[in-house]
C-alpha cells in the first residue's frame, strides 16, 4: 500500500468522521455537508487511483500533476468563499428587516401604551407557578 493511498484514505474518513458529528450536533447543515461529502469522494478516488491526476493533467496539457491538484484545490475554496459570502450577505439582509421590524413594532407599542409600559421583552421573568404545567388544577391565588 503506498504512503499516498494511505494518506488520502485518513484524510477521507477523518472528514467524513468531523462531518457526521458535527451533522449529528447540528453545527453544520445538510446542504453543505453535500460538498465537503463531493470532496472526500474525489479524495478517496485520487488516493485510490493517482494514475487519474495524471491522465487527467496530460489531457489539460498540465505538466506538473501537482499543479492541477492545487490549482482544483483553490478553485474549490474560491467557489465555497463566493458562497459563503453570498450567504452572509443574504443573512445581513434578513438581520436588517427584521431589526426594522421589530423597531417598526416597538414604535406602534409605545404609541399604543405610552412610553412608560415596558415591552413584553423587557418584563422580568416570573417565578414558575408550579400548578401552571396541571390545566385541571385551580390557579394559584397569592
Amino acid at each position: 500500500m503506498s504512503s499516498t493511498f494511505t494518506l488520502g484514505l485518513i484524510g477521507a474518513v477523518l472528514t467524513l468522521v468531523v462531518l457526521f458529528e458535527m451533522l449529528r450536533r447540528h453545527r453544520l447543515r445538510e446542504k453543505y455537508a453535500v460538498i465537503w461529502v463531493v470532496v472526500v469522494g474525489a479524495t478517496l478516488v485520487l488516493a485510490v487511483f493517482p494514475e487519474l491526476l495524471t491522465w487527467a493533467a496530460d489531457a489539460l496539457g498540465v505538466k506538473v500533476p501537482a499543479n492541477l491538484l492545487f490549482f482544483g484545490a483553490i478553485m474549490l475554496l474560491l467557489f465555497i468563499s463566493v458562497q459563503l459570502s453570498y450567504e452572509i450577505g443574504r443573512l445581513e439582509e434578513r438581520t436588517r428587516t427584521l431589526a426594522e421590524e421589530v423597531a417598526l413594532l416597538r414604535l406602534q407599542h409605545e404609541r399604543h401604551h405610552g412610553r412608560s409600559a415596558p415591552m413584553p421583552t423587557d418584563v422580568a421573568p416570573r417565578a414558575e407557578d408550579p400548578t401552571a404545567d396541571d390545566p385541571g388544577s385551580p390557579p394559584h391565588v397569592s
